[in-house]
C-alpha cells in the first residue's frame, strides 16, 4: 500500500507498491504521448530549437486543451500567436517533468530532491487535469461526486475506475505538496 509523502531527515520520502508504480507509469506515459510535439520532416530546425511552431493549432482534445489552454479567452488571434511562440517549449517542459517522474518510479521507496519534487508535482498535476477532463469534472459538485468513490471493489465500469485513479493521484499530489511545504517551513 502506498505511503504518503513526508518530509524528514532524508528529505521528501514516500513509498509505492509495484502495482501502484505501474499504474502511475502508465498514466505518465499516456500524458507524454498526448503532449509530445509532432515532428514534421519539413520543419525548420532552428524554429524547433528555439520553440517556434507556426503551424500549431488549438487542440481539439478537451484534455489537451486543459493542459495547453488559450491565454486569452476572447481573442483567438492573440491566443494563436502566443501558442505559436510558446506551445512547443511548454510541451517539451511538461514532457520533461513527466519523464523525470517516470524515471523516479524505479524504486518502491522514493526519496525526492527538491527538483524531483517539483517534477513530481507538475507531472501529477498534468495527470490529474487529464483525468478530470475525462471524468467531466466541471465544478465542486462533480468533484465531490468523484471523491465518494473510495473502494476499489466498487469499480464496476471505466468511469468508476478512473474516479478511483483520480482520487489516488489527488491523494498522492496532496501529500507531496504538504511535504514540500514542510520542507520550505523547515528551511526558513
Amino acid at each position: 500500500m502506498a505511503k504518503a509523502f513526508k518530509y524528514g531527515l532524508k528529505g521528501i520520502t514516500g513509498h509505492l507498491e509495484p502495482a501502484e508504480r505501474e499504474l502511475l507509469r502508465g498514466l505518465l506515459d499516456d500524458v507524454i504521448s498526448m503532449l509530445e510535439p509532432e515532428e514534421r520532416p519539413d520543419q525548420d530546425p532552428l524554429a524547433a530549437l528555439i520553440g517556434l511552431d507556426m503551424d500549431v493549432k488549438e487542440p481539439t482534445d478537451r484534455a489537451l486543451q486543459r493542459l495547453l489552454p488559450n491565454v486569452m479567452k476572447d481573442d483567438a488571434a492573440a491566443s494563436l500567436e502566443f501558442r505559436q511562440l510558446t506551445e512547443r517549449s511548454l510541451r517539451e517542459s511538461k514532457v520533461g517533468a513527466l519523464r523525470a517522474t517516470a524515471l523516479g518510479l524505479d524504486k518502491e521507496d522514493l526519496v525526492l530532491s527538491p527538483e524531483d519534487a517539483r517534477h513530481w508535482s507538475r507531472a501529477l498535476n498534468d495527470v490529474r487535469l487529464v483525468l478530470a477532463e475525462r471524468l467531466d469534472i466541471r465544478d465542486e459538485e462533480d468533484a465531490d461526486h468523484i471523491h465518494t468513490m473510495q473502494d476499489w471493489s466498487q469499480a464496476e465500469d471505466v468511469e468508476s475506475y478512473l474516479a478511483l485513479v483520480y482520487n489516488f493521484t489527488t491523494w498522492l499530489q496532496e501529500s507531496l505538496v504538504q511535504a514540500m511545504l514542510a520542507a520550505m517551513e523547515r528551511k526558513s
